[in-house]
């Protein structure tokens, strides 16, 4: 089977930074955080972190009706309006190709709307059916986004539910285009969502994973910094429509990037504790599948969350494959960690950075941690630069790693 290239025509976005491309983009220039004490946690005992990252000029579409929105949480309602932004972006929304069967959907979220699975939890407590109606499943269901996106897009490809935590994003966008790519597909739907809960936080609190500088939400998270003290959770979403290359060129598409290369494994050793070697084993084969070598690479989006062992293990793989010489930087030290829409927003992010030739530095690193590899670290303020490709890696609980290379056209 001959190998089809996949290029992205289409992207789109909610986030702390802003709810379109553009603005997410210019407030990277600013150089300030999106980080909050969030005084809506002040009401649970016991949880010790009380910031936040919260998406930013988000508005639901208006042809959104009640009856558009009855299968919908916040997630899917995120997932679908950004999918539909995207769509726009690419010149597809009204394309035939959308719904004759050769388009998919490929997209996750750590889970599906809190809200909605408290609703079922209601229904085991006071054995009564009192908050449940018809929806309440396909709100709660950790397929909500994708299916959400194919039920209003009336798509009837593929469909690809990669709700795998921190990696859902990623996956979304590297399961589409190995479907493209086998000539499975001619244009998929990509990415990820999560809406914010304090559940997840909770999570994250309990493993003693979360910053705790709730009084100076601008000097955290601070991923590589030796002063770090954990993450901060955000929300967002992110879409990309990835579609054939020969069919974007006969339409007179715009193309943001080609997606060259992609790489997804699994740690096989701990569920929460990161292992740097199959971290570094996922950078690697990821260039492998892009015939690339490591001196290729123009920069390095880092998954970069601002915990402990996850900045010593990710720069430790970094070092071992790419060496130290390649800039690298973390968007979540502006957006916070979005879960299962960071491998989204940063990949779109990382596009425009490199198609304008300037990468964001890594906030609130002044010191790096000196158990961090030596590499390349983008500090204090953006750095102009002109990349062909660049590697945006992502790593998630249950040891799940991804890694995508796009290249700029």
């Amino acid at each position: 089977m001959t190998n089809k290239r996949v290029v992205v025509t289409g992207m789109a976005l909610a986030s702390p930074l802003g709810s379109t491309v553009k603005s997410a983009y210019d407030r990277l220039h600013t150089y300030e955080n999106c980080i909050i004490k969030d005084t809506s946690l002040d009401e649970y005992k016991n949880l010790y972190t009380r910031l936040s990252a919260r998406v930013k000029d988000f508005r639901q579409p208006e042809c959104f009706d009640r009856k558009t929105v009855r299968t919908m949480g916040t997630v899917a309602i995120m997932a679908v309006t950004t999918a539909r932004e995207a769509l726009i972006d690419a010149g597809l929304l009204d394309n035939p190709v959308i719904q004759n069967g050769k388009t998919g959907v490929s997209y996750g979220s750590s889970s599906g709307s809190i809200d909605a699975i408290c609703d079922f939890y209601s229904m085991i407590v006071n054995k009564e059916i009192k908050s449940l109606n018809s929806g309440s499943y396909i709100k709660m269901m950790p397929q909500t986004t994708a299916v959400n996106i194919s039920l209003y897009f009336k798509t009837h490809g593929r469909l690809i539910n990669t709700s795998t935590a921190c990696t859902s994003g990623s996956l979304g966008i590297g399961s589409a285009y190995e479907l493209i790519k086998n000539g499975l597909q001619t244009v998929m739907i990509a990415g990820g969502a999560e809406e914010f809960n304090p559940t997840q936080v909770g999570v994250f609190d309990t493993l003693y994973a979360t910053s705790n500088k709730n009084d100076t939400p601008k000097l955290t998270p601070a991923p590589f910094d030796k002063s770090r003290d954990g993450l901060v959770i955000g929300e967002g979403a992110g879409t990309l429509i990835l579609e054939e290359y020969e069919h974007a060129k006969a339409r007179g598409a715009k193309i943001y990037a080609e997606i060259v290369g992609f790489s997804t494994n699994t740690d096989g050793t701990h569920i929460t504790n990161p292992n740097y070697e199959t971290m570094g084993s996922v950078m690697q084969q990821a260039l492998e599948s892009a015939n690339l070598s490591a001196g290729d690479i123009g920069y390095i989006n880092a998954h970069g969350t601002g915990t402990k062992y996850g900045d010593i293990a990710e720069s430790k793989a970094t070092q071992n494959i790419l060496g130290n010489k390649i800039p690298i930087s973390s968007i979540k030290s502006y957006t916070g960690h979005t879960l299962g829409a960071c491998g989204a927003i940063e990949a779109i992010l990382s596009l425009e950075m490199m198609n304008n030739n300037w990468f964001c530095p890594t906030l609130n690193l002044k010191n790096v941690d000196e158990e961090c590899a030596p590499l390349d670290y983008i500090k204090d303020e953006g750095r102009s630069k002109e990349a062909e490709f660049v590697m945006t890696n992502n790593f998630a609980f249950g040891g799940i790693n991804t890694s995508l290379i796009f290249k700029r056209v």
